[in-house]
């Protein structure tokens, strides 16, 4: 857990089985910010029908990357689910930056919502690593640390590789493993002393 418990930027927030709202049950979601206003994350491990060939077809571009064309497009959240987010790694090789970014704090990645970045993608430039997902998930101030404090999601430091490395089926498993948990110890009811 992060030592500072009233910033979860850069972390893993993990759903806990038992998780009331369907939108985020089996869920683990990667949070962007985390301010005094409330929080932003992506959920990284939710599939949709959509690859990311054919999200650059539907929006007239072409994506010749092998190594990223049969990813699947992520279902990032309920919010603004028609609109694209990319998490990406900062291009610090080539300066790039696009035209609306939020740099993640403490982290080399950024997400981005601008079309740019799949126009960099689609030229054979733009970040090597991405995960993409249409809609984002959102906390009011104050509704994220409600959430916690009544076991709705454990939190752990986020690893990239999880996000970017690891298979989508396998990311609450891994996500699990970062705090040494295995999903099968897992109760939905919290313990009062």
């Amino acid at each position: 857990m992060s030592s500072d418990a009233s910033n979860l930027t850069n972390q893993f927030l993990i759903a806990m089985p038992g998780m009331a709202d369907d939108n985020f049950t089996g869920a683990v979601v990667y949070l962007c910010e985390h301010t005094e206003r409330g929080a932003l994350g992506l959920v990284i491990n939710r599939a949709s029908d959509i690859t990311l060939r054919n999200l650059f077809e539907k929006i007239d571009l072409s994506l010749d990357r092998d190594d990223l064309a049969d990813q699947p497009v992520c279902i990032g959240g309920p919010v603004q689910t028609e609109r694209g987010f990319v998490l990406h790694k900062q291009m610090a090789d080539e300066g790039a930056s696009y035209n609306s970014s939020l740099r993640i704090s403490g982290t080399d990645l950024e997400m981005t919502t601008s079309k740019d970045v799949l126009e960099a993608m689609s030229q054979g430039g733009g970040p090597r690593k991405v995960l993409i997902t249409l809609g984002y998930s959102g906390w009011a101030p104050g509704q994220l640390e409600d959430e916690i404090a009544r076991n709705g999601w454990l939190t752990v430091d986020a690893e990239p590789a999880v996000i970017f490395e690891t298979p989508i089926e396998l990311r609450y498993q891994r996500a699990l493993g970062l705090l040494g948990i295995d999903p099968s110890f897992l109760s939905a009811q919290a313990g009062h002393a």
